[in-house]
């Protein structure tokens, strides 16, 4: 599937995460618990998708 993402003149996007999702997101690895990437990763995508119109091609 291919996406396709207007960029319009709102180009930054701000997103909330703690300290262990900003981690994570480096490459730290959890490992008792593999959720805080993928909660800082939805995070980071939804922030996107609200920021960005995003058409699917």
């Amino acid at each position: 599937m291919n996406s396709t993402a207007q960029l319009g003149e709102k180009n930054v996007i701000a997103v909330d995460l703690t300290p262990d999702e900003a981690l994570a997101l480096t490459g730290v690895e959890f490992n008792g618990n593999h959720e805080v990437k993928a909660t800082a990763q939805r995070k980071i995508r939804s922030a996107f998708e609200k920021t960005f119109d995003i058409q699917k091609n």
